[in-house]
């Protein structure tokens, strides 16, 4: 006979039978629709055989009536299995448990995270989110839908034109678009743009108020560039001046940097550390001890448990730590000149801002001593050379009159 369907499942059970008239018996069996397969003669009087478990307690009159009788080699199938699981009372308890707590730590809130803001303090987003009913440790499924959440949060918070709440396994990502506001100009008073450094004009434009410099004129630290009084002797008008003016101004550095520097390496050697990861908390359970190298860098690794897309807060930890060696290279003189020079440029550059142009550069005196090499460069620059000059004494004046 072919093997039934779902075998394994509805349960199966390998018989021998004994003595008797095993012909008769077979055909009794197949005479009352009894499942039976893979019949094989085992001498003259026994024979094997599977039979389906509800079949097996049907045999009882049959064999009566054969003479035979039946002996269990073996009892295969889901029936069988659940039988020997139920037996084992604290194994099915655990196992129960494990996916019981697996589930509420799956169904808990474990991360809230605020994306977009630029303005609005990140405290202040979590606060409404609390108020509704998001936050960290709260069932999922007590949250409102997404949609009425998001609604709810941007009346509470006006500054805010749109939210997005997304949510991805125990991770909720709360993405916001602040509004537009028109950006609000500080009121200025009178003033003038006087020059910060002695400088030789290169560019000037007054976009408010009275140049008084022109090209490839000499300045002086604090003269006027653009002024801030219109008019003349008799009919004048204070104004703020606006504008900008470039000029060529000498910088001197004193330059210093060693030929020997140093570099970190890896021995090879390393220690490893696991941990498991449950929610915000680690529990160490390999690789205890103290590190035993004098210097290492240590990395970490972490691997959450993933169910289909959804990352749970369980998972693993791996700390290594890599012993480092520190080594003392020589460098040749040109090439740590040039490390000098640029980071003289680089220095240069960032405190004048944007628009700042190194026109030349003049190493007007250098030498190699205890293992240094030691440079003065003088640096011919164009950058901005105007800063502001509040006319206070003009609102005094006003207020006399």
């Amino acid at each position: 006979m072919r093997t039934p369907s779902l075998a394994n499942i509805r349960g199966t059970v390998h018989i021998v039978l004994l003595g008797g008239d095993i012909e008769a018996m077979i055909n009794e069996m197949a005479k009352h629709g009894l499942n039976v397969w893979e019949i094989k003669a085992i001498g003259n009087r026994s024979a094997s055989m599977n039979i389906l478990v509800n079949d097996f307690f049907e045999l009882r009159p049959l064999l009566k009536r054969t003479g035979c009788r039946v002996r269990v080699k073996q009892r295969i199938g889901l029936p069988f299995f659940m039988a020997r699981v139920l037996k084992r009372k604290l194994f099915v308890t655990g196992a129960i448990l494990f996916f019981v707590l697996l589930y509420g730590m799956s169904s808990l809130i474990w991360d809230v995270k605020v994306e977009g803001n630029i303005k609005i303090p990140e405290e202040e987003i979590l606060e409404v989110a609390r108020k509704e009913g998001l936050y960290p440790f709260q069932f999922s499924f007590r949250l409102p839908e997404q949609d009425e959440l998001a609604k709810d949060m941007v009346k509470q918070l006006p500054a805010i034109s749109w939210i997005g709440v997304n949510r991805e396994g125990t991770k909720v990502t709360i993405q916001v678009v602040e509004a537009d506001e028109p950006e609000k100009k500080p009121l200025m008073s009178p003033r003038h743009l006087i020059s910060k450094t002695d400088a030789v004009i290169t560019e000037i434009y007054a976009e408010q108020g009275r140049p008084v410099v022109q090209k490839d004129m000499r300045v002086k630290k604090g003269a006027v560039l653009i002024s801030g009084i219109l008019g003349d002797e008799e009919n004048t008008q204070s104004v703020v001046a606006k504008g900008e003016v470039k000029g060529l101004v000498w910088h001197e550095y004193n330059i210093e940097v060693p030929l020997l520097q140093k570099q970190i390496t890896y021995t090879g050697e390393s220690k490893e550390r696991r941990f498991l990861v449950l929610g915000n908390r680690a529990i160490q359970f390999w690789g205890y001890g103290d590190t035993p190298y004098s210097k290492f860098e240590t990395i970490t690794e972490v691997d959450p448990l993933k169910w289909r897309s959804f990352k749970l807060p369980v998972g693993w930890m791996t700390e290594i730590d890599r012993e480092t060696l520190y080594k003392e290279q020589s460098l040749g003189e040109e090439f740590v000149k040039e490390q000098g020079l640029k980071a003289a440029r680089n220095d240069i550059l960032a405190k004048n801002g944007k628009g700042t142009k190194i026109i030349s550069e003049k190493i007007l005196h250098e030498k190699k001593e205890n293992g240094k090499v030691y440079m003065k460069v003088l640096f011919e620059v164009e950058e901005s050379i105007a800063v502001e000059l509040p006319l206070v004494y003009n609102q005094v004046e006003d207020q006399g009159e």
